[in-house]
């Protein structure tokens, strides 16, 4: 079963959505009586990402987004594809290199997520957009 989550987000940054993805596995878990499974979260998306990261510490993901900022700067000369602004073609470089689905272990009916671990949607572009994030429990 695919269920797509539609999260608004609000320009660059790590938008929290294990509570979306916690409530579909709940959802189908109870359905099908599955005790151990897989739930696979994919984005519809080429200018963002998926990540697992520390939901515990908000540093955390500010930091990542100065990292990535640095990383892949906006308006660097050396990309081509400028049609769509400067921030086009680095949020595509962020998400070649970053995850745009993940696999988590369902066990006794749950994300198997480590204590401080969070699903975030990761946004790319300068301004914010309406996301699909597609929900498989196996």
């Amino acid at each position: 079963m695919i269920s797509t989550l539609t999260k608004r987000t609000a320009g660059p940054g790590l938008t929290e959505i294990t509570a979306d993805v916690t409530a579909v596995v709940q959802r189908v878990a109870q359905e099908r009586e599955l005790d151990e499974g897989l739930c696979t979260v994919f984005i519809q998306h080429t200018s963002a990402s998926l990540v697992i990261q520390e939901n515990a510490d908000p540093a955390v993901c500010r930091d990542l987004e100065a990292f990535f900022r640095r990383l892949v700067p906006r308006g660097d000369p050396l990309f081509t594809h400028t049609a769509e602004g400067p921030d086009d073609m680095p949020a595509h470089v962020r998400s070649a290199v970053l995850p745009t689905q993940l696999a988590i272990p369902i066990q006794h009916g749950r994300l198997a997520l480590g204590t401080w671990q969070g699903v975030y949607l990761y946004e790319h572009r300068d301004v914010g957009s309406a996301r699909r994030v597609l929900v498989h429990v196996a």
